[in-house]
């Protein structure tokens, strides 16, 4: 069986990672890692009372890419302690990583799961991720639900071949178009996405819609000339 890595991405999340690090099964990892965007409110010291290291001053946009480069394991797995990610999905992600996908998305959209704006009367957020999911669609086909979901597992392989590149936020959007487009295996799990545990997202909607559009259009004229030539 395949070594397996968790990395743990973090900015300033003190309260969710108090709260949920007991229901991460860290122990079920070959390695385990904290990407930490750098925060100044105990996250970083918390990780490392619990024997958790620690790779700080990683940007959002880098979260897949460092993951890649710190480990020699194949199956990773990359999850975020803010209240919205479920930390029982992570095992199930992982398992049908092994049962020979590329990549694994935890859907917010899929029959069986939960968004958080399920509850409101105009989710905005989640009409905006279901057009960007539909535009995938029209253009490079699949079945996915949800395209722009951090919440994931991937075969290293893949990170490195995708050649990612680490503009910010649109980084998931990015690897579900640039998997499409090389044929992977992807397949998704439905997830039930929490409210979140302390402290502000900052994914705003407006310029993350824009940040998405672009990165869309980039895709469109790029065809697969991302490619590292194979050594």
């Amino acid at each position: 069986m395949s070594r397996c890595a968790l990395f743990i991405s973090t900015r300033n999340e003190i309260e969710g990672v108090t709260t949920l690090l007991p229901k991460i099964p860290v122990d079920r990892f070959d390695e385990c890692y904290a990407l930490d965007g750098g925060s100044t409110d105990g996250t970083v010291e918390l990780f490392r009372e619990h024997g958790i290291e620690v790779v700080p001053g990683v940007k959002k946009g880098e979260i897949f890419t460092r993951g890649a480069s710190l480990t020699e394991c194949e199956d990773l797995v990359f999850f975020a302690p803010d209240g919205n990610e479920d930390p029982d999905d992570i095992l199930r992600l992982l398992e049908k990583l092994r049962e020979g996908y590329d990549m694994v998305i935890a859907s917010r959209f899929m029959g069986g799961s939960r968004n958080e704006e399920d509850e409101k009367l105009l989710p905005l957020r989640a009409w905006a991720n279901r057009a960007f999911t539909f535009l995938v669609h029209l253009r490079w086909g699949g079945r996915l639900t949800d395209t722009i979901n951090g919440f994931r597992a991937v075969k290293r392989r893949c990170v490195l071949e995708m050649a990612l590149e680490p503009t910010g936020f649109d980084i998931e959007f990015q690897m579900s178009i640039r998997g499409r487009k090389l044929g992977y295996r992807i397949t998704e799990i439905p997830t039930h996405e929490g409210d979140r545990i302390g402290g502000q997202s900052t994914a705003y909607s407006f310029p993350t819609g824009i940040l998405m559009l672009k990165r869309y259009l980039r895709e469109l004229r790029s065809g697969t000339t991302f490619r590292r030539p194979q050594s």
